[in-house]
């Protein structure tokens, strides 16, 4: 194997320098800090009534649901995005699928081994990593597999069954090209393994490219480190490409020059096309969006102003541009996007609206950075043909009934 002789000067910096490490967050002492504990100044619980990890009002009742074989998804849980306010989901409202379970890691014992095509093989503990500058990203994750249950037909009763497996959050850690840069990557390098430590050990192949762009290893999410279902101590998170790829209990890289064809991405993550062949890897989640209000499941209370809100995200840039209908499709206005328009990351839309009490159809399709336009179903059943579930990002039809009771339809 021929070895990269070009030195980074800044390669191996970060772990020499002596830097002040973060051990106080593997003993939990900057976790579990002292608290001094006052009775609330208004009427009702004290501090000590709440917990030391604060709660919900009870008025609050929104939840993650368990999916089932309607919604395409067995092992994992579903975001409420009807209830979603702005672009951040909550940290334990966020989706989550697994294979296998869900491991139970100590992060004082946890290692990550990055191996194969480098000058220098490593294995870093949590505290190594914590040494290394740190950044922070607001971005979206979405299952491959977010509304393949609808891909025949119709079948979610909620934008939460039919689009629930996507979530936005801020994610903390560090840069991967900076933990490549510092073992230093052969030249003929060309792909990454990357393995979780759960189960299942499940394995996907990163290309080179992406690596050393925007991808990084994770160990915080909306400002708290990560919850046991979403990878504690550690994932990777590659945006934009499907949620799979971004794999969680991350525990070994290995570099190559070639890609692993795993069993994951040869199988459960590929995608049909109408020719019989397959398309193993997608990467890229398209440009998409979703009304959440209002949405099926709800009903509007007689004619009158509505404010009509959704998501937009795409893995390939920034949206640009949402638009939505309130004719079943025959005419198109541009919605009001949120700021702060970001990257990979959920952008918050809105249009103002008035319901003249008479049965219609909503809908709405986004516009991102690269020109891509979010498809029909007809359009995406000749992309991938009738068996295509995976990728699913058609645009999606609530139907208005003159009582005001929203379902979920395709036309």
């Amino acid at each position: 194997m021929t070895k990269n002789t070009t030195k980074n000067p800044t390669r191996r910096h970060f772990m020499q320098a002596g830097m002040a490490t973060s051990a106080a967050l593997l003993s939990g002492t900057a976790i579990a800090q002292e608290i001094t504990l006052e009775p609330s100044r208004g009427a009702g619980q004290t501090v000590m009534d709440m917990g030391y990890y604060g709660k919900r009002s009870e008025y609050v009742k929104d939840a993650r649901m368990k999916g089932d074989r309607g919604t395409g998804l067995i092992g994992g849980s579903l975001t409420p995005l009807q209830h979603g306010q702005g672009m951040v989901t909550p940290s334990g409202l966020h989706f989550e699928v697994h294979h296998s379970g869900v491991p139970v890691i100590d992060p004082s014992e946890h290692k990550l081994l990055i191996h194969g095509m480098v000058e220098d093989e490593k294995i870093f503990t949590m505290e190594d990593l914590f040494r290394f500058p740190k950044e922070s990203h607001f971005r979206f994750l979405e299952c491959a597999g977010n509304g393949m249950g609808e891909w025949t037909s119709p079948r979610g009763q909620t934008v939460q069954q039919t689009h629930g497996l996507t979530s936005c959050s801020q994610w903390t850690g560090v840069s991967l090209k900076v933990l490549l840069n510092e073992l230093g990557v052969n030249t003929d390098a060309k792909w990454l393994l990357a393995e979780g430590d759960d189960g299942a050990r499940m394995t996907r192949s990163i290309p080179m490219w992406k690596a050393l762009d925007d991808a990084m290893v994770v160990y915080a999410q909306n400002g708290e480190f990560l919850r046991a279902e979403q990878g504690f101590p550690l994932r990777l998170l590659v945006p934009g490409f499907e949620g799979n790829m971004n794999v969680k209990w991350l525990h070994r890289l290995e570099v190559s020059d070639k890609p692993w064809w795993t069993h994951h991405e040869v199988t459960e993550y590929a995608d049909p096309r109408p020719d019989d062949k397959i398309r193993a890897y997608s990467f890229e989640m398209e440009a998409r969006s979703v009304i959440t209000s209002p949405s099926a499941g709800m009903k509007l209370n007689g004619p009158g102003f509505y404010e009509i809100s959704g998501l937009g995200w795409s893995g390939s840039g920034t949206v640009t541009k949402v638009e939505v209908s309130t004719d079943n499709g025959n005419t198109w206005k541009k919605a009001n996007l949120e700021a702060p328009v970001l990257p990979k990351c959920h952008t918050r839309f809105s249009l103002p609206w008035t319901w003249d009490g008479k049965e219609t159809t909503i809908m709405s399709r986004t516009t991102d950075d690269t020109g891509y336009i979010q498809p029909t179903y007809e359009q995406m059943y000749k992309l991938q043909g009738p068996i295509g579930m995976m990728h699913n990002n058609a645009i999606q039809n609530w139907h208005i009934a003159q009582d005001g009771e929203i379902t979920n339809v395709r036309s």
